[in-house]
């Protein structure tokens, strides 16, 4: 035994080869993480989550199919005086024709205030998803360039702060006397400047994180600008950028309603939740069946989308998922 002990040994006992595949050998053996799955996690771990996201869902679905078969036509029962101003009552009884369609009443003019309700849902959201795609697109990246660049910066400044200075409704109803009323006008005159704000406000967050030191190691290396800011920049500003968009979403459908409702926003042959509240506004009192149920959807879509986006954007915190 001793003798064994004090033999020396060879360099093939003290030494063995290993692979010498270098991407082998950086793998480090961890547990798979994904980002998004952990975000989702942590958001639907709160039950009023799942509460606000099932109305969401229903109310789109009921916004944006049942127009299909429940045509609206505001001036159907123009030319029948005694359709108009109907209580739900009276409604169903005039009519008695056994369908929701009189569920909430008459307008004004014999108009169907559910049907009305659900068409100018579906105009408010889709109105919003699309000004908040082009403005947060567009803010965004402009955004990213204009904090990232300081040639961009002086020039932007510039224009930022002469256009910053005209009060953003009055832009607006200058826009929609000048291009008129319809759907994609009226978006036109919500998104022409409405992505300076947003790229304002990202021009102050990238400044703030463009001299970070990963970033400065990827510009000596000769990284391209552009995925600088792709990976290093945007990445970071994931729960900022949702929080902005929680935000931004329920904005444009406040904003509609309040145009519509002084009359600058959306013509008379776009459904409008804004108009209805603007027509029903007048005999609150005395109708109210006209007014309250409008604004009841308009203050629901706002309230909904404000919660879902906030609870969304301290999901996307990291600091959530430690």
């Amino acid at each position: 035994m001793n003798e064994n002990k004090n033999t020396p040994k060879t360099s093939e006992d003290l030494f063995r080869f290993i692979d010498s595949n270098a991407i082998s050998s950086e793998k480090i053996v961890a547990p798979r993480y994904s980002y998004w799955k952990s975000v989702f996690r942590v958001f639907f771990r709160k039950k009023t989550n799942i509460f606000l996201l099932a109305v969401l869902v229903l109310m789109l679905l009921v916004s944006f199919i049942m127009p299909n078969f429940w045509v609206y036509d505001a001036f159907e029962n123009v030319q029948n005086a005694s359709t108009f101003n109907l209580s739900p009552v009276k409604a169903m009884q005039y009519f008695h024709d056994g369908s929701l369609k009189w569920i909430l009443g008459t307008g004004a003019m014999g108009n169907s205030i559910f049907y009305g309700i659900i068409a100018s849902a579906r105009t408010s959201l889709l109105l919003a998803v699309i000004c908040a795609a082009i403005n947060m697109t567009v803010g965004i990246i402009a955004g990213a360039v204009w904090g990232y660049s300081k040639k961009v910066d002086a020039v932007m400044l510039v224009i930022y702060n002469i256009i910053a200075n005209v009060p953003y409704i009055l832009l607006i109803s200058v826009l929609v006397y000048i291009i008129g009323s319809g759907f994609w006008s009226f978006i036109f005159a919500l998104t022409v400047t409405g992505w300076l704000s947003i790229a304002y406000f990202f021009r102050t967050q990238v400044m703030i994180i463009r001299d970070r030191e990963y970033s400065l190691a990827s510009r000596c290396l000769g990284t391209p600008v552009p995925r600088v800011i792709s990976k290093n920049i945007l990445p970071f500003l994931t729960s900022v950028i949702v929080t902005l968009l929680a935000t931004e979403l329920p904005s444009y459908i406040s904003m509609e309603v309040f145009l519509s409702y002084i009359g600058v926003g959306l013509s008379a042959t776009v459904p409008s939740l804004g108009r209805m509240i603007q027509q029903g506004q007048t005999a609150f009192l005395t109708f109210p069946w006209a007014f309250w149920p409008p604004v009841a959807v308009a203050a629901a879509i706002t309230i909904i989308l404000y919660l879902l986006g906030q609870n969304l954007a301290d999901a996307s915190d990291p600091r959530t998922h430690m």
